[in-house]
């Protein structure tokens, strides 16, 4: 269970850059894995979303520290979306009918009801992603080629919390370990993962389509700079990140690890003022 946010444990706020990617995923607020950090103040948020019904929506309940825009996301080129059945399987790619068959309610999710044209723009592209601390994606398959053409901002972000797959959901789909690898090759580390898994046809318990058993189909997986090597990191992303995994994810412990690195180079206290902040004795301090 989340306590108090980082600002109000230790008394500071520091300012975070937020980006979304499929901002419609979360149809309220509380519903964001960033909302924490959003209420905990000195937080700005900018999110894509093309679907023009759904940036509507995006807009009437935006507030000052939020900025939507209209675009999809991805290598610069213009591509097919292929709109499905059901809308969380639209994708920039094509369903893999083969291997979505294997499992129940997917081949008639899948279907392809309309197709459109579109413009992609390049994260490296967009101004107002620059200096961005997290990036939150959830793009049906076309992670890899997000990130790919994003190398100037993955310089700067310190954590990315990506779906990812781990069977071909998708044509020509990028999985999971293409993924960790090439994120791997930037300096980061995965932090956690939450998987969701399907039922495999034809066995089937309670006439359920989305009860969950054996297989693993996708996940959120959480990326972090890697903490292993913190003389990488600056006094600014030190707290920043420190933020961001205690606001976001409940990590106390990497939290905790960052502020005693950033006391040790400032002189400052706020690795103590963080532990103070704790009500239960399982929570220790020790800077020997």
């Amino acid at each position: 269970m989340f306590i108090s946010t980082m600002p109000e444990m230790i008394g500071e706020a520091f300012a975070l850059k937020l980006v979304d990617v499929g901002a419609s995923r979360f149809g309220e607020h509380e519903q964001a894995p960033y909302f924490r950090a959003l209420d905990g103040g000195n937080a700005q948020l900018v999110g894509f979303e093309p679907n023009p019904p759904e940036f509507a929506r995006l807009q009437a309940r935006m507030t000052p520290d939020m900025t939507y825009l209209p675009y999809a996301v991805g290598d610069g080129k213009r591509h097919t979306l292929n709109i499905c059945h059901a809308a969380g399987m639209t994708s920039l790619l094509k369903p893999n009918v083969e291997v979505l068959s294997r499992f129940h309610g997917f081949p008639q999710w899948a279907q392809i009801v309309a197709q459109m044209e579109l413009d992609t723009v390049r994260l490296d592209d967009v101004s107002e992603t620059e200096g961005a601390d997290f990036l939150q994606m959830d793009v049906q398959g076309f992670e890899l080629t997000i990130l790919q053409n994003a190398t100037q901002r993955l310089s700067d972000l310190l954590v990315i919390q990506t779906e990812v797959e781990f069977l071909s959901m998708y044509e020509g789909q990028p999985l999971f370990s293409e993924i960790e690898l090439f994120l791997r090759g930037h300096g980061f580390v995965l932090h956690r993962i939450k998987t969701v898994s399907r039922m495999i046809a034809p066995f089937l318990i309670n006439n359920n389509v989305q009860m969950g058993l054996s297989q693993d189909l996708w996940a959120d997986a959480i990326f972090v700079r890697d903490f292993t090597k913190p003389q990488l990191l600056s006094d600014r992303q030190l707290l920043a990140m420190a933020r961001l995994v205690h606001d976001l994810y409940g990590a106390y412990d990497l939290a905790m690890y960052l502020l005693i690195e950033y006391d040790t180079r400032r002189q400052t206290d706020y690795a103590a003022r963080y532990t103070h902040a704790f009500t239960g004795p399982q929570a220790r301090y020790s800077n020997g």
